[in-house]
């Protein structure tokens, strides 16, 4: 029977995705294409391509998107608005004045640049490929593009005589799609949407993210200290990598990295050089319990950037607590509640204020972004007792950080007063506080 239960336990284990990217803080998220046919032209039709951006807290930063796909047949790509194809391809086939835009088998779509020429423009185009995420900005949230195609010559066709091609990739690590499926036709606004009209047809793939798939290690982890304890509480060892393990690459403190060694190009994700640490990873973000009041409480959240390789643009923060249903006031950052579930208001979204701490910079004195928030005392409720004060699970851009374990949480001391209004205040915990961000 025993071994039985393990031959049961070890097939459920095997047959879980590694693609499987549900995550409990943003149940519906995923990146929605949207392929849009326009108009039939006989020997060609134009096409009206949509990227939906659909994820509460995670966006699209530089490199951007690179949406590729499988033509059925020998289609080719005429002409493009709002995008451009990476690669002409072999348009040998085609005689005449004027070539295809792209006659590849496969082609790679890449948003256009801010400021493109305005005859090449289009609706929600020439973001250099960035997509916010909902809460952040909706209106940045989506791309779009039209291309008129070549349809394919007859008796070239694979599959059925459908238009619509296969093998939609977004170019983004950790995102697999789905195959297309057909959903009513988009209906569009038009004469100050006093007229609506729709597509011909429209179709819909799907894109789900897995932070496993995108990464073989975290990406940032999780330290904790407070003012009632003297102990800081560091990220866990080896969260993201060990020092002198393949891929542990570090600068040591005091040195700079060679600018050899630094990406020039903004074409691919560099791979992370990080300051030399225990925990290897490139973002470090501390919780510190700062002050408790008669009726409020305050934490300082400091977010620290040991990447040398990488500005994070865009950057987001998302927590779970208990008490953040009771936020009073957040200062240096925006801060907007997810209710995922209309009954739980224990998630919360931090970002920068624009133009001023939207940009967290590259390892150095500059490299880190900070704020505080005052939090309301729920009586019954609210205690400083076995870590309560501490987050339960912190994400940076989408990625779950690494937390230290819960029976290493500063704890109150044994012969503190355990009233909650206590405003007591320990010089020790703070200066070892200054010393560990510094």
């Amino acid at each position: 029977m025993g071994m039985a239960l393990i031959f049961i336990f070890l097939f459920l284990l095997s047959s879980i995705s590694s693609s499987y990217g549900y995550d409990s803080l943003d149940p519906d998220a995923n990146i929605t294409i949207t392929w849009d046919l326009m108009l039939d032209n006989g020997n060609t039709y134009d096409l009206r391509v949509s990227l939906y951006n659909f994820q509460l807290f995670r966006h699209v930063e530089r490199p951007g998107w690179k949406l590729s796909w499988t033509w059925k047949g020998d289609e080719a790509i005429w002409d493009m608005w709002g995008a451009e194809a990476t690669q002409q391809g072999n348009c040998s086939r085609f005689r005449g004045q004027f070539l295809p835009h792209c006659c590849e088998k496969q082609p790679v779509i890449v948003d256009l640049m801010p400021g493109a020429r305005y005859n090449k423009q289009f609706s929600k185009c020439c973001k250099e490929g960035l997509l916010s995420s909902m809460t952040q900005d909706p209106s940045m949230s989506v791309a779009a593009f039209r291309m008129n195609v070549n349809k394919a010559s007859a008796g070239n066709i694979s599959g059925d005589s459908s238009f619509m091609p296969m093998n939609f990739n977004l170019g983004l690590p950790g995102y697999t799609c789905g195959v297309p499926f057909q959903v009513p036709p988009t209906m569009f606004k038009e004469d100050g949407s006093r007229r609506w009209t729709q597509a011909l047809e429209t179709w819909n793939v799907t894109c789900i993210y897995s932070q496993f798939q995108a990464s073989p290690a975290p990406k940032c982890c999780v330290s904790l200290s407070a003012f009632y304890n003297s102990t800081i509480v560091p990220c866990p060892q080896c969260s993201c990598n060990c020092q002198g393990l393949a891929g542990g690459k570090c600068v040591k403190s005091g040195e700079t990295p060679s600018l050899l060694e630094q990406p020039h190009a903004n074409e691919e994700d560099p791979q992370p050089l990080v300051r030399c640490s225990p925990h290897m990873c490139p973002i470090q973000v501390h919780w510190h319990v700062k002050n408790s009041y008669r009726e409020y409480w305050r934490v300082k959240i400091t977010i620290t950037n040991l990447n040398f390789v990488k500005n994070y643009s865009m950057w987001n923060l998302v927590v779970l607590h208990p008490n953040l249903g009771n936020v009073t006031q957040v200062f240096s950052f925006n801060y907007h509640p997810l209710n995922s579930y209309a009954y739980i208001n224990d998630t919360g979204m931090f970002w920068g204020i624009q133009y001023y701490n939207d940009m967290l910079l590259q390892s150095g004195p500059s490299g880190n972004v900070q704020t505080e928030m005052l939090l309301h005392k729920v009586p019954g409720i609210f205690t400083f007792r076995e870590g309560w004060t501490f987050p339960r699970r912190i994400t940076f851009n989408g990625d779950e950080c690494v937390m230290p374990p819960p029976d290493q949480y500063p704890r109150l001391p044994n012969t503190a007063h355990t009233h909650s209004d206590t405003p007591t205040l320990s010089i020790l915990s703070f200066s070892l506080l200054l010393l560990l961000l510094l």
